[in-house]
């Protein structure tokens, strides 16, 4: 069947330039209309796997009832995971098209590794390898840390092509991208195929965003708070541009959206812009005419607001963080919570499932 697409400004970009579209969900659903705007993979994540199963509990809630039943040594946890499986591998075959079509770069779903098993690089790679097996098409997230960026490069000497996640620096981008550099090459050095794997490094520009204002009220910033909505974009742009000087083969990828900049600032970049499915709307129903906007940069005047926050240098400077630094991040330690809340919200459903309350 000949895929309708929905006229519209995302359907030009992916059409007149190199950045492509994937959607912020595994939902079928909107992936099925994400599609339709053009879209060409996905992402996801454990908040974003826990509201697509709560949004649909009549369809997953007798799966998790069904998955007790046929194991019933597996631990709350296990049977949370496999509705993750389940969901991704659904979610992956409406993508199996268009990996054939670009060879493995796009038509990719993305699944993330547990943040629990985050301390240790060896869980983090076996899961990682097991995850890929689910699909051919399957992307598997691991977070910029240190011991993320030693299980990101194994993994991908392993053949698992990484969406690298948890990350909100250039700093970090780099780090990732020369871990999956070396995994490449380590391929090569091998005789392994690298022609059809798709890695790519995220920058979560809005939790960057997040969380500099966090800093800026915690220290009292007298600054205009609307500079911190180009902080991710800044970032975004730098770390693009270190890629492409440094040879990078892993593509950018800009995600957890909070302005239409974090599309409309990246247009013509060999990239990847992730908008949730209701930032796909919003974008596609305005009159926004595309223009190239990747090399175009961040307002001088913004850029020296920003500048003078200590914290956003960090973020911005290819060597602001060290590795030892990625973890203790304001914003990695947020996020690592918030995906760590998301695996117990995810326990806590099942349980109510298979042991409801009196």
């Amino acid at each position: 069947m000949t895929t309708q697409y929905t006229p519209g400004p995302l359907l030009e970009a992916s059409r007149t330039t190199p950045t492509v579209l994937w959607n912020d969900s595994a939902d079928p659903d909107e992936l099925r209309q994400s599609i339709s705007f053009g879209g060409v993979g996905a992402t996801c994540n454990p908040a974003i796997a826990y509201t697509c199963i709560t949004q649909k509990k009549d369809r997953w809630l007798p799966r998790i009832a069904e998955i007790a039943e046929e194991r019933p040594e597996a631990t709350e946890s296990e049977i949370g995971w496999q509705v993750v499986r389940e969901l991704s591998i659904e979610g992956a075959k409406l993508y199996e098209g268009i990996f054939d079509e670009h060879h493995g770069r796009n038509g990719r779903l993305s699944v993330q590794t547990d943040p629990r098993l985050a301390r240790s690089a060896e869980a983090l790679v076996a899961q990682a390898v097991e995850f890929s097996q689910l699909a051919k098409n399957i992307i598997v997230k691991i977070p910029a840390t240190k011991t993320g960026i030693e299980a990101i490069e194994e993994a991908t000497f392993r053949g698992v092509s990484i969406n690298v996640t948890v990350s909100f620096t250039v700093a970090q981008a780099i780090a990732a991208g020369e871990a999956i550099e070396r995994g490449l090459k380590r391929r090569e050095a091998a005789g392994l195929p690298v022609d059809t794997m798709g890695p790519v490094v995220t920058i979560m520009g809005g939790r960057l965003d997040d969380w500099l204002k966090i800093v800026a009220e915690r220290d009292q910033l007298f600054i205009d708070p609307g500079v911190f909505e180009w902080s991710g974009v800044a970032a975004l742009k730098r770390a693009y541009h270190e890629f492409q000087a440094r040879g990078l083969r892993a593509r950018v990828l800009s995600a957890a959206f909070r302005n239409v900049m974090h599309w409309s600032e990246l247009i013509g970049g060999d990239l990847v812009v992730s908008p949730p499915f209701k930032w796909q709307e919003r974008i596609n129903n305005s009159d926004y005419k595309v223009e190239n906007t990747i090399d175009r940069p961040v307002d001088p005047t913004i850029m020296d607001s920003l500048l003078r926050v200590p914290e956003f240098v960090r973020a911005y400077e290819p060597d602001g963080l060290s590795i030892d630094e990625f973890e203790t991040f304001g914003a990695t330690r947020r996020t690592l919570r918030g995906f760590l809340q998301s695996d117990a919200d995810l326990d806590a459903l099942v349980r109510d499932v298979i042991t409801p309350a009196p």
